[in-house]
């Protein structure tokens, strides 16, 4: 449709997004908090992945259909980075509390700085971090930290690598060799499963071995709050590159003609980057 600009048709998929996203978080509050809603949260997780696949579905029927022109792929791009953006500040919010927690809390807590009357509360509390022992005696915090040598640094080689083979299938795919981008997406996929899996692991010794737990006090808290949403995320990147395997595997996309792929790519670098972030400042320092 050279010339014309495509408006795409009134759409249910934002508001039914929003309002399962919207059960989804509420349940999940409510599970951590009280110990109920773990049902619930499981249907507005089934209701998000179903949204995401139903509006999937429309785009790309509209795209095969031949009705995105050159001004709509620009609305696409844009829309992807200020998406991207969003997510930046997100992981932002997340690591400036950490950086708050670490730099002023704790040590005003010992008596550090002008904040250094709060050590009045707890005279006997001894600042560091990890923070192994909080000052009040009502939390307890984790009997031992997660080296950042072992399971995190497996899972780092996992990503990082998984950002190379999908640099890979996404040339090969602009090079026409739908073959080999399909082969490295799904090395991409499975590198992203293999993620999935060693924090699930971790997790489970986190819990049962370490003690670190959402209780454990700041540490805890922190440490289930950035890796938790990281993995969701990841979770998210590794369902949008199975569409796009499937998509590949369809005949879709040519070398000139691929933002689907590329937008899904974009994601993905951009979650591995915030992992980078997370090994550094988690797990090593």
């Amino acid at each position: 449709m050279s010339g014309s600009y495509y408006v795409p048709p009134q759409s249910k998929w934002p508001a039914l997004g929003s309002l399962a996203v919207g059960v989804m978080m509420v349940s999940l509050g409510m599970q951590l908090v009280h110990g109920i809603g773990g049902l619930v949260m499981t249907l507005g997780m089934a209701a998000v992945l179903t949204v995401m696949w139903l509006w999937f579905r429309d785009v790309v029927r509209e795209s095969r259909q031949g009705l995105y022109d050159a001004q709509m792929d620009r609305s696409f791009r844009w829309g992807m980075g200020w998406f991207i953006f969003s997510e930046v500040m997100f992981f932002a919010a997340f690591f400036g509390a950490l950086f708050y927690v670490r730099v002023f809390a704790v040590p005003w807590l010992d008596g550090e700085g002008a904040k250094g009357v709060a050590a009045l509360l707890w005279p006997d509390f001894t600042a560091s971090w990890p923070l192994m022992n909080p000052p009040s005696e009502s939390i307890s915090g984790p009997r031992e930290v997660l080296s950042p040598w072992q399971l995190p640094l497996v899972n780092t080689i996992f990503l990082v690598t998984s950002s190379v083979t999908l640099t890979i299938a996404h040339e090969a795919l602009k090079e026409g060799y739908r073959n080999t981008a399909r082969n490295w997406l799904i090395g991409t996929i499975l590198l992203g499963v293999c993620f999935l899996v060693v924090q699930g692991i971790e997790y489970y010794e986190a819990y049962h071995h370490y003690g670190i737990t959402l209780q454990a006090g700041i540490y805890g808290s922190t440490f289930f709050l950035l890796t938790g949403f990281h993995g969701a995320h990841v979770t998210i990147g590794a369902i949008t590159l199975s569409v796009m395997l499937m998509r590949v595997m369809k005949g879709h996309f040519d070398r000139d003609d691929h933002f689907g792929f590329e937008a899904a790519a974009w994601y993905w670098h951009f979650v591995d980057v915030v992992w980078i972030g997370l090994f550094i400042f988690v797990y090593v320092l």
